[in-house]
Parts: structure tokens; sequence; C-alpha cells
């Protein structure tokens, strides 16, 4: 306990002296000695621009790790910080100094034994990125392919563990003395947090993530990925085919007939994936995307990865449909029947408030509609609905955020709502039509024998209890 409090105390200093904590913008708003600490933390330090987002991401990015990890998960609760500040934290630079080639020789050996290391590998050579959590490193096999090496930083579990467990402290601090605070579930996201960082450390499961993903891909054909070389995949080593390409951060000229075609295949990639097949990337930014010479889309980095269970998929196309055909009065019925606001609510009254934030997108150009707004509007209405933010929505709402992001910036026309209403109408008419009756009834029946034959154990059951 008393070491997680030192790790807080160094946490609090930190974001003070980058007025990220208590800020400047906000003085005018605190209490006057909550106010006279946060300007007794910012005395000294260095001339700091940007808003406090802008200023947070800075600060994570001095805490190291963890902390930039966090930072890029907060990113995606705007309902906590504030689209602004989500905005800010979403350019936290997650690059950092790689360690040396000499320690990465020692993780593969480590990995897989002095032996096979040299004879799966060869020699490594310099990093190409490096990252919070892992580098990678471009090597060339003994067959002469390509392929790209991804390594875990050494250390990083313990780190990653210490910093977790004062996230979990502060986060119960939080939850204790603050009743606002309390509906947005900071013991709950910090425990999701530590969760996803636990997965990120065991690449295997990276690996997995991008198998499947890539066969999800490759039925629809918008988006590619590398194949996984499974061979010289471990817990902390995991590798791929090398994609001979550029980042979207930096992409070459594209000619203005390809613009409408790329922004498309962003868009489509993602929602296909989540609709059709319930798993969705959820960390698309331009970094992460690679555009080869023949005009593809490469999809890369599969630490964080979205699902959806048949149910959530459902409600989500019937959401978005209602949203496509302006029956805001479907929006809120379905809102209610998922549990997701509190059937105590007039659906009405529900259905109106979302008419007030669909009704002005529509018959305005494409590049007058930000999804970000229109997203901060609608968590706006649902918390004054009592609905509790559940995380995969909040990811899919985030990674919509990002997805229209990069597609506008290939094709700043991009709509993706015109560009989602064949994927969502497509699926709906498949649920909501024979097959998708036929294949629910058949679920249901499968239900009911389960029940059935799990029942003479629960007569035995309550038998014993009335004894």
């Amino acid at each position: 306990m008393i070491t997680e409090i030192f790790r807080l105390a160094r946490v609090a200093w930190t974001l003070g002296r980058y007025d990220a904590i208590l800020p400047r913008e906000y003085q005018g708003l605190l209490p006057p000695i909550i106010g006279f600490f946060g300007t007794l933390l910012r005395l000294g330090s260095p001339k700091l621009s940007g808003d406090p987002g802008v200023r947070m991401a800075a600060a994570l990015e001095t805490l190291g790790p963890a902390w930039i990890k966090f930072g890029q998960f907060l990113a995606t609760r705007p309902d906590i910080v504030g689209q602004q500040a989500a905005q800010g934290l979403s350019r936290l630079k997650d690059h950092i100094a790689p360690f040396s080639e000499a320690e990465a020789q020692k993780c593969l050996e480590a990995a897989f034994g002095k032996e096979d290391a040299n004879r799966l590998f060869g020699p490594l050579g310099p990093a190409i990125a490096a990252a919070s959590v892992a580098q990678v490193h471009k090597v060339v096999l003994a067959d002469g392919r390509l392929v790209a090496v991804k390594l875990l930083r050494p250390g990083i579990e313990r780190e990653i563990d210490n910093e977790g467990r004062a996230m979990a402290l502060a986060a119960a601090i939080i939850q204790a003395v603050s009743k606002k605070a309390r509906r947005l579930e900071p013991v709950a996201f910090v425990a999701t947090i530590r969760a996803a960082l636990e997965k990120e450390l065991d690449l295997r499961r990276e690996a997995g993530a991008g198998d499947a993903f890539g066969e999800i891909a490759a039925k629809d054909g918008y988006l590619n990925v590398p194949a996984i070389d499974w061979d010289r995949t471990a817990r902390r080593v995991v590798t791929s085919a090398w994609v001979d390409g550029v980042p979207m951060t930096r992409p070459p000229v594209i000619a203005d007939g390809d613009r409408p075609k790329l922004a498309r295949a962003v868009t489509c990639g993602f929602l296909c994936a989540a609709l059709d097949y319930g798993m969705f990337h959820a960390d698309m930014h331009e970094g992460n995307l690679i555009l080869d010479s023949e005009g593809q889309l490469w999809a890369v980095d599969f630490g964080i990865m979205g699902r959806l269970n048949a149910d959530q998929r459902r409600y989500l196309a019937e959401i978005l449909y209602a949203f496509l055909r302006r029956d805001y009065r479907r929006a809120a019925a379905v809102h209610i029947e998922a549990g997701y606001v509190p059937p105590r609510h007039d659906e009405g009254e529900f259905a109106q408030a979302l008419r007030s934030v669909g009704e002005p997108i529509w018959g305005r150009p494409a590049r007058d509609v930000s999804m970000g707004r229109v997203l901060t509007q609608l968590f706006d209405v649902t918390d004054q609905f009592g609905m509790h933010l559940r995380p995969e929505l909040v990811l899919l709402q985030k990674t919509m955020v990002q997805v229209e992001g990069v597609a506008r910036a290939i094709d700043p026309d991009h709509n993706i709502w015109e560009t989602a209403r064949p994927i969502v109408e497509r699926f709906m008419a498949r649920e909501l039509g024979p097959e998708g009756v036929a294949r629910r009834a058949l679920s249901d029946i499968e239900l009911g024998l389960k029940a059935l034959r799990r029942l003479p154990k629960l007569l035995d059951q309550l038998e014993d209890r009335l004894k």
C-alpha cells in the first residue's frame, strides 16, 4: 500500500508540473483552496502549450509505458474526460527509444533457446519501430522471406503490474469520495485497462487475434492482414509477414480518383467485421494502416480488439438502422430492450431526446458533420436517461470516430453514414429475414434442450436443500 501511495504521489506531481491536473483553464471554477494547490503545483514548471488533454498526454509520456497505455484507453472515454481532452490524449506518442540489439537477441534466446533462435531468425539488425510495450525488427530469413518480429520490452510485465496496482488504488479512492464518478465506474474501468494490458503482454493472443481478423478481412476484401508465422511466435515474440508499404501517417500522393475507394475500404473494413463477425480492430489509427505500392490497405497491430456477441451486434445494427431511417422511437425502444436505458424512463421522451441528436446531421454536407460531436451529444443524452456506458459500446463508438477521422483524411467528402447504410441494411435483411428467424429459433430450441438436460440435476439440488 505504501509503495502505491508513493507512486500516486509521483503521478500527481508530474501531472501538476505539466498543468494537466487542476488546470489553469478551470481555475475560476475551483474552490479557492483547490485552486491555490493547483497554482503551487505549476510553480517553476516549464511553459506548456495546448489544451489540458495535450498536456496530459505529455505528462503520461514522461511517466512511462503503463501510463501511456492508460492514457490511450482514457482517450476512448470522452464521457469521463470530455471530448477535447480525449482528442488531446489520442495524440499520445507511443514511440520511445528502442532497447539494444543484444537485449533483443537475449529475448529471442529466452523464448526459443539459443540454437533454435539462431536457426529460426538469424541476425536481427536494429529495431525499425519502438513503442512503450514492444518493438519491431525487420528480419530476412534464411529462405529469403522478409518478416516483422515484435518483441516485448524486458521487465515490462513487472512495471505494468506495479503501476496497475497504483491505478487501482487511485480508482478506489475516486469512487469512494465522488458520487458523480460512481456512474462512470472508475474501479471497473481500471480493471478493464489492467486486463487488456495483461492480454497485450502475451503476444500469442495478439497473434491469434491477427490470424482470426485476417480470415475475416479476406472474406470481404476491404482490408488485408499479414500472415502470422506460428513457428516464430511465442509468449513474448510474434512474427508476421513483412508489409512493403508506408503507414497512412505519411502516405504517398493518392490520386483523387482513388480517394473515395480507399476511404470506403477503411469504413467498410471496420463495420463489416464488427456487424457480420462480431470482431473489429479497435485501434485503427493511421499508424496501424499501411498502403502498399498497389494501392491496397493493410491493417497491423492487433493488441486491442473489440468483440460483440450476437445480441450486441443485433442491437447495434437496429440502433444504426433506426437512425438511418430517422426512426427515433425505434432507436429508443432498442436501447430499453437491450437494457442500456432503465425501463422506468418514458420511451417517447427518450425518442425525442435522440431526435435532437440525429436530426441536425441530415441534409448537411458530409464534411460539415462531425461524428465526434454526434457521439458526444449521444453520451450526454444517455447520461440524462441513466444509461451506464457499456465497455463494448464505448470501444465501438471510439473506433467509429477513429475510422471516420482516417477516412476523412483520405477523402474529406467521405460520408460514414451513407457508407454504412448498405452494410447495415444487408445485416438487417439477413437477421430479420427467414434465415435469421430460423437461426434464432434453432438457438432458442438448443437453449431449451440444455435447460431440460439440467433439470434433473437442479431437482436433486432442490431436494437436498429442502432436506
